[in-house]
């Protein structure tokens, strides 16, 4: 039957349990993460949030960000479109590319895989067409320069916290 499958659970990297589901399309099987803390298969509502980047090498030292979730098609589309400034950090999920065209000012962008490692990370001016990264699930957008002083760089591992 199309849809229907078995679900397992498996200890994720972190110990968080994840789950495994197996769909039958046709003849065809896929296997993918449907749940799990570290953001595999992971699916936000839009609202606000924050945005943790572990900036020691432990994991001790954390530096909190606001953040805004962009979740369905709608808010993923208008993003920062028409803003002048952002208070912390916007996080367009699913995405794998953006745009600046109509933005009012130059922004950073972080590229982060299923497991939120960044990997990319771009300032783009206004009326610009970013690349889209294949391993790229989520997008971070915040005002030019930000990132840094957060230390979201490659390899950097975040965690996304919805408030609520």
């Amino acid at each position: 039957m199309p849809g229907a499958g078995r679900v397992a659970r498996v200890p994720g990297p972190m110990g968080d349990p994840l789950r495994w589901g197996t769909d039958t399309f046709g003849s065809r099987q896929r296997t993918t993460a449907v749940g799990g803390g570290l953001g595999v298969g992971r699916q936000w509502a839009d609202g606000p949030g924050k945005l943790i980047v572990r900036t020691g090498g432990g994991g001790a030292d954390a530096v909190t960000v606001p953040l805004e979730i962009a979740g369905s098609y709608r808010a993923r589309t208008k993003g920062l479109l028409g803003r002048d400034s952002v208070d912390g950090a916007m996080l367009l999920s699913p995405a794998n590319s953006v745009h600046t065209f109509r933005m009012r000012m130059p922004i950073d962008v972080a590229y982060l895989d299923r497991g939120l490692t960044v990997i990319a990370v771009v300032t783009m001016k206004p009326w610009r067409l970013g690349l889209p990264r294949l391993r790229s699930r989520h997008v971070l957008e915040s005002e030019a320069g930000a990132m840094a002083g957060w230390g979201v760089r490659v390899g950097a591992r975040v965690e996304v916290r919805v408030d609520g």
